[in-house]
């Protein structure tokens, strides 16, 4: 009956760990996932199930090194804090075109151009003609020599202009 009602408001709300340190280990670990989802992914607007499954498991490989090990409600509201601070500050930077605003938000990759697949590009950014194909379905082409240009947008979507 004890353990219903006993509540240790200390170990709560007095953080174990330095805030600071949470904070520099959030950045930290942040960053380097941010970073190797940056330069080794940009899909194509939709997640698959590898990639949920990559996310799931990098937030797991990751937990204990950006977390250490804490026990109150005050340092992973920090950590919380901090992860949402980066998201916040890498979408203003890239807004504002401070410092990376080109890595943060990469050019559009043209994949047609006059009814013509371009392989490399297609190639460069892991889109078969096939994955191609059922996103210009989406769109309601039906024929890729329909289309003027389709560009792989920064967003991960495509954009589609038809030839008149």
């Amino acid at each position: 009956m004890d353990k219903l009602f006993n509540v240790d408001w200390h170990a709560m709300f007095v953080p174990s760990l330095s805030l600071l340190e949470i904070f520099l280990r959030g950045t930290l670990t942040y960053w380097v996932i941010y970073l190797c989802m940056r330069l080794f992914r940009r899909g194509t607007g939709q997640l698959s199930i590898s990639d949920l499954l990559l996310i799931t498991m990098i937030s797991d490989a990751a937990q204990n090194a950006m977390a250490g090990t804490y026990n109150s409600v005050v340092e992973g509201a920090a950590l919380i804090m901090t992860l949402l601070f980066w998201d916040f500050a890498i979408d203003w930077m890239g807004y504002n075109k401070v410092i990376f605003g080109k890595f943060a938000k990469p050019d559009p990759v043209l994949l047609i151009r006059n009814g013509r697949l371009l392989q490399k590009n297609m190639e460069k950014e892991l889109i078969d003609e096939e994955e191609l194909t059922a996103l210009l379905r989406e769109k309601d082409v039906d024929d890729y020599k329909k289309v003027k240009t389709c560009y792989l947008e920064a967003t991960g979507n495509i954009s589609v202009i038809l030839k008149e």
